[in-house]
């Protein structure tokens, strides 16, 4: 199956489906092309919500990836991005492996194209020549023997006529065998074109059309296996990154799996424990005991001070928790602000953070003192002097940061040392007071309520408060204000900032209602109604010589 056979006189026709093929395979590249873009723009797309997702540097939210699942959340956000690269792989692969490598070739395949009709066209003019000359010699060898018959008849009419001379006879003779003469060349010209004209033809359908067709058809053959291999190739750069794509799903599958509930929960434990222990039992208040007495002044004086501090309406109520509401202002350097547990952890941080950078300073004073010698064994290399600087500025660095730490230290110790045990339940549950019934119910409704939040009450059981406050208020609307147990001086300022605590002024005195019960906080009184906790070592107390346990608190 040869186009030069079967398509011989298909010229026009196979030059419209040559163009054709090219149009389709422009289209094919335009194709790759947007495909290309394509991907870039997916993998931008990517890129960029993968870095919208990922953590801050040095913020709060850089803090939530010590979380199994927030890591592995940030593992697949890695792989995302590593996702991505494999679509730039492909738009990149895409382009060289294809677009620009089918473009050099349309440019070829026009211009062979151009070449191939160059020469059919060229072929076509000169067998059309031929035609011509054929066409004119049969012409004028037509004309030539209709001339030597009208000559010969006039000479057979001349010759027959007896009144004409012979003179005139024999010039009719002579015209007509010279017109003979014309048609016989005229006859072999038309013979000799014929001839040639039938030889270039046979050539011109047997020879040069068929080589020429078969060019083009070898072209278009090729253009044609060239898309197919350009196709394989678009699949093959998609399939060449499956492997590593498939990796990179791998990747967010094993971060699926390394999410560890468990241990997230006791991240949480480290992250919000407050280090105080839960208040005990509370003791029946018995409210016959007024009752059982007898009323005069003394009872009723009695009475008075051993009225229970009810909590449900009156006038007086709970504690509130100081760590309620973030502190809008300055953090306090010792974390005072914070409960025993956290503020431990605080600590600690901060205490290695100034060891750290305490052995940064004395590695780098080891180094200036290392070159000093140097030095001073090679003066040719430098000024021994000129280090002094350097290393007085180290040593006095290594000292600030010494006292610094011994600080943080201090705090850390008195914090260890307030944090309450197990075995010290039975003696906060008893409370510091002596056994007697108003001071034990006053004992354990400030245990209840105390700052370090450890009592948290049943929605029932809120919901109970609520009404026997309806039925309570009447009663104790008038409830008095808890005595003042002491006295405190201030020995630094404290700015109260977060709810239930109060500020202080270094210096001032004040009065206390209630000391500390191993939580870190002192409950002070300044006027009548101005009350609340101050950090316990902020204030230096003085108890009531009456009050049991009487100490002094620096």
């Amino acid at each position: 199956m040869s186009w030069g056979t079967e398509l011989w006189d298909q010229f026009d026709n196979l030059e419209k489906h040559t163009q054709w093929g090219i149009d389709i395979l422009e289209k094919y590249i335009k194709f790759v092309k947007e495909r290309t873009e394509i991907e870039l723009s997916y993998a931008k797309q990517l890129r960029n919500l993968s870095k919208k997702y990922q953590p801050k540097k040095n913020s709060k939210e850089e803090e939530e990836y010590k979380y199994t699942a927030c890591k592995a959340f940030l593992s697949t956000l890695n792989e995302m991005n590593d996702y991505a690269g494999q679509h730039e792989v492909i738009s990149e692969n895409m382009t060289s492996q294809i677009t620009v490598d089918l473009m050099r070739y349309v440019q070829e395949l026009k211009q062979e194209r151009k070449s191939n009709f160059h020469d059919g066209r060229k072929a076509q003019q000169h067998i059309e020549t031929c035609w011509k000359q054929l066409e004119s010699s049969k012409r004028r060898f037509e004309r030539d023997c209709k001339e030597a018959d009208r000559a010969q008849q006039y000479f057979e009419k001349m010759d027959a006529d007896i009144n004409v001379t012979k003179a005139d006879v024999e010039k009719a003779r002579q015209q007509a065998q010279l017109r003979h003469q014309m048609a016989e060349d005229s006859k072999a010209e038309y013979s000799s074109i014929l001839q040639r004209f039938n030889q270039e033809q046979w050539e011109y359908y047997h020879t040069h059309i068929p080589n020429i067709f078969q060019k083009i058809q070898e072209m278009e053959e090729r253009r044609i296996v060239r898309i197919g291999e350009s196709m394989k190739t678009y699949a093959e750069v998609d399939r060449q990154v499956i492997p590593i794509i498939g990796k990179c799903l791998d990747g967010i599958v094993k971060a699926a799996e390394s999410i560890d509930q468990k241990n997230d929960s006791q991240l949480v434990v480290e992250a919000y424990k407050s280090g105080f222990e839960p208040p005990g039992d509370i003791e029946f208040e018995d409210y016959t005991q007024p009752m059982k007495r007898t009323v005069s002044e003394n009872s009723l004086s009695s009475a008075k001070e051993g009225k229970p501090e009810l909590k449900f309406g009156g006038k007086s109520r709970g504690k509130l928790w100081p760590f309620i509401k973030k502190n809008k202002g300055a953090t306090p350097e010792d974390f005072s602000n914070l409960p025993p547990e956290q503020r431990r952890k605080k600590l600690q941080q901060k205490v290695d953070e100034l060891n750290k950078e305490i052995q940064k300073e004395t590695d780098q004073r080891d180094a200036i003192t290392k070159m000093k010698d140097v030095y001073l064994k090679n003066p040719q290399m430098g000024d021994p002097a000129s280090l002094d600087h350097k290393l007085a500025e180290a040593t006095q660095n290594i000292e600030k940061l010494r006292l610094e730490t011994q600080k943080f230290e201090a705090w850390l110790a008195e914090v260890e040392g307030r944090l309450p045990a197990r075995s010290d339940q039975a003696r906060r549950q008893s409370g510091l007071y002596d056994g007697q019934t108003h001071q034990t119910v006053t004992n354990c409704a400030q245990d209840r309520e105390s700052p370090d939040g450890s009592y948290t009450e049943e929605q029932s059981q809120e919901s109970e408060l609520k009404v026997l406050a309806t039925d309570f208020d009447d009663e104790f609307d008038d409830e008095e204000p808890l005595p003042a147990i002491g006295t405190c001086k201030a020995l630094y300022t404290f700015e109260g900032q977060n709810e239930g605590t109060i500020s202080v002024v270094e210096g001032e005195m004040l009065s206390v209602i209630e000391e500390d019960k191993g939580d870190g906080w002192t409950r002070i009184r300044r006027n009548e109604d101005e009350e609340g906790y101050v950090p316990t070592s902020y204030v230096e107390v003085y108890l009531d010589k009456n009050a049991k346990g009487a100490k002094t608190y620096i």
